[in-house]
């Protein structure tokens, strides 16, 4: 139960075969020293070294999504409010939240709304209810365009890359400067996590910022301002373009769908629901940083072998038909590159789900590293180490330690026992809110 412990609930971990010993090495001399810990994964209970899978995936692992969704927080948070090295000035930066959708392929079954008239009926005159399985699938399925659907996907980390170029060159060209001046004034930073819509296309949500030329450790310049980069968003969307494949008789072209949704990002805190706040962006952010398309359009969360597995699968036609589409797309040499069979189950999209420019903020691998450490350095304490203790003033020799270690993939998952116990592991209730 103690070995089970340190996984914090992870269901899927890593199983590993090997050893590890730490030695104090003397760094002058180069001596190594007696073995300081000694760790076989023979002598573990579980005869393996039980590592957390880290899948960010809520369907595989909901309890490393959940640190998974938590450190996207707090990588958002950082560089909305400051903190984990960003200076708090960044609160004082032009700052939007940004929607970016795809085209359309067809009509789907939706929730139409407009403004001040409530929920108004569908297409097919039905009022849907908002778990209603038929949205987002093809009001007329055969005339519904899968091919562009899955390519669309396929390039849409392309068209993004290709918006954040016209980005900034539609501040520069608002402030009056060339791109080489621009990157002396200013500079973009932003993060952004992509989700899909129940249609099974991806959109993008990103907070974009504009700062000094050192990034959130100096100020922005004078002229800019969020109606600026609001300005700039819209029009760096309508030029971004990206050139598809030509199949057949026809030339396919990627372009964002015509619905953008741009919002001043107003403060720190909540204020009753009347701004956009960057606790709300933070956490909007972070509940789509561990969705794939599994959850939104019900197909799958591992990739196919043979496109037959989907005959004993329960997934929805619709996500068959996107799935099937890809696969058969995947057979082509000119798409090859595109690796459509190996990411059939994202339905063609294959770019990072999470991913930000140097300067926004921390890291997910820095908020790993320190929860390692802090892992380790409890680790000691329970040995009866003590890592605070200083070094003895009249070594001469500067110490440090040398890890010896070796270890092999044996499996994963866990043994029926093991999982017993580890359910009995399990906190009856927990804190649903995310640790500041």
């Amino acid at each position: 139960m103690r070995q089970l412990s340190t996984l914090g609930g992870c269901t899927r971990p890593i199983r590993l075969a090997g050893h590890r010993t730490e030695h104090r090495l003397d760094t002058v001399t180069g001596e190594i020293g007696p073995a300081l810990h000694h760790l076989n994964s023979n002598d573990l209970p579980a005869g393996d070294l039980l590592v957390r899978c880290g899948n960010r995936r809520t369907t595989r692992c909901p309890s490393c999504a959940e640190t998974y969704r938590r450190d996207t927080y707090h990588l958002i948070t950082a560089g909305l409010r400051g903190g984990k090295g960003t200076p708090e000035q960044v609160t004082s930066h032009p700052r939007v939240f940004a929607t970016f959708t795809a085209p359309s392929f067809g009509p789907v079954h939706n929730r139409p709304t407009a403004p001040g008239s409530g929920t108004r009926p569908c297409r097919c005159g039905r009022r849907h209810d908002q778990d209603d399985a038929a949205l987002g699938t093809p009001l007329a399925p055969e005339r519904y365009d899968y091919e562009a659907a899955v390519l669309w996907n396929a390039h849409a980390g392309l068209l993004w890359r290709r918006f954040t170029i016209y980005l900034r060159r539609e501040i520069a060209r608002r402030a009056g400067l060339t791109q080489r001046e621009f990157a002396e004034h200013a500079r973009v930073s932003f993060a952004k996590v992509a989700e899909y819509q129940k249609r099974g296309a991806v959109h993008f949500h990103a907070v974009i910022r504009i700062d000094g030329p050192a990034g959130g450790h100096t100020p922005p310049p004078h002229w800019a301002r969020p109606e600026l980069l609001t300005d700039a968003i819209n029009a760096a969307t309508t030029r971004a373009t990206v050139a598809g494949p030509v199949l057949g008789d026809r030339v396919h072209s990627f372009a964002f769908g015509r619905q953008l949704d741009i919002r001043t990002i107003k403060g720190t805190d909540l204020d009753g629901g009347t701004a956009l706040t960057d606790r709300a962006v933070a956490a909007y952010i972070a509940k789509y940083a561990t969705k794939g398309a599994e959850t939104a359009t019900g197909t799958l969360d591992r990739p196919l072998k043979f496109v037959a597995e989907l005959a004993g699968l329960d997934i929805s036609p619709h996500a068959e038909r996107l799935i099937r589409t890809a696969w058969a797309l995947g057979a082509r040499k000119d798409l090859e590159h595109l690796r459509l069979r190996a990411w059939a189950h994202m339905l063609g999209f294959r770019g990072h789900f999470s991913t930000k420019t140097r300067r926004y903020s921390t890291t997910l691998g820095a908020l790993r590293q320190a929860r390692a450490e802090w892992r380790r350095l409890q680790a000691a304490i329970a040995r009866g180490d003590n890592p605070s203790q200083p070094h003895d003033q009249e070594n001469e020799h500067d110490e440090t330690t040398l890890v010896l270690a070796h270890w092999a993939y044996a499996g994963s998952g866990l043994t029926s026992v093991e999982a017993w116990l580890s359910v009995s592991l399990a906190p009856t209730s927990g804190n649903e809110g995310v640790p500041r």
